[in-house]
């Protein structure tokens, strides 16, 4: 009886794994929706590594009569606007912009007055030295990175473009140190070229303004570019960044003595001091 009944339990372990093999079969549904929401997942992911489609820039929060009228009293009250930075040729440009980044152009042009007299081209920039350069510079921000982008980008223009500054932005944006809001500045000052080049205070003028909101300087760029009338293309960007430096400031805008106050949508227009 005691062998008898141990048969039994043997059959039964026996059927133990025909019924654990059911588990497997559940088990093997797990992954089975695993695989299944994998493709769903790389699915919804395999557009973005495509070309994801261009989002649509966000559409000017005034009318574009209204834009054309803001620019049209800007060009009345300075109908030729110039760059603060202090240059004598297109290098010399290129070499005050690339020193602006997180400096004043009064900061830069102090440094500078003397520097440019002794180096005007590239090749008189690499005769200068790295050394020499950082002790003309030192009083500017990150002077010793910015010395050596100066020099870099010199020996590039030597080598690539015969010392002289490329008329393309691409060209331009290739070289140290230059972005492209530096390579638009170029492109605009040097040659003329109608580019929006988007430092903070166009940044901020396109948005408080509802002319071209964004949350990026490419946004902003791209959102002038279409809305900003061909006739003021030229000047634009120096408009906004004069109007923005001396007049509608960050944090305290002088409303009461702006040319465009009634055209402005910004709400908390500042008071006339002890108004």
């Amino acid at each position: 009886m005691t062998l008898a009944g141990k048969k039994p339990q043997v059959r039964q372990r026996t059927k133990s794994p025909a019924k654990g093999a059911e588990k497997p079969a559940s088990t093997s549904k797990t992954p089975a929706k695993t695989s299944a929401k994998t493709p769903a997942k790389t699915a919804k992911r395999a557009p973005a590594g495509k070309t994801a489609p261009r989002k649509r820039l966000a559409r000017p929060k005034i009318p574009r009569d209204q834009i054309a009228a803001i620019f049209a009293r800007l060009a009345e009250q300075n109908p030729e606007p110039k760059g603060e930075l202090e240059h004598v040729n297109a290098f010399t440009l290129l070499v005050a912009v690339v020193l602006s980044a997180q400096a004043t152009d009064a900061g830069v042009n102090k440094a500078t007055r003397s520097l440019f007299k002794k180096a005007d081209t590239p090749e008189k920039m690499l005769a200068l030295g790295e050394d020499a350069l950082r002790e003309d510079i030192k009083t500017i921000g990150l002077y010793r990175n910015k010395a050596k982008n100066v020099i870099a980008l010199s020996q590039a223009l030597i080598d690539q473009y015969g010392g002289e500054v490329p008329e393309d932005r691409d060209a331009l944006e290739q070289l140290p140190g230059v972005g492209r809001k530096t390579a638009n500045v170029v492109m605009n000052m040097a040659f003329g070229h109608p580019t929006m080049a988007v430092d903070t205070h166009v940044f901020r003028l396109a948005n408080r303004l509802g002319m071209a909101p964004g949350k990026t300087p490419e946004a902003v760029e791209e959102g002038l570019l279409k809305v900003v009338p061909a006739e003021y293309g030229l000047h634009a960007h120096h408009w906004l960044i004069l109007h923005g430096r001396y007049v509608c400031k960050a944090r305290k805008p002088m409303c009461y003595n702006c040319v465009i106050r009634d055209l402005c949508i910004f709400k908390d227009k500042t008071p006339a001091p002890g108004a």
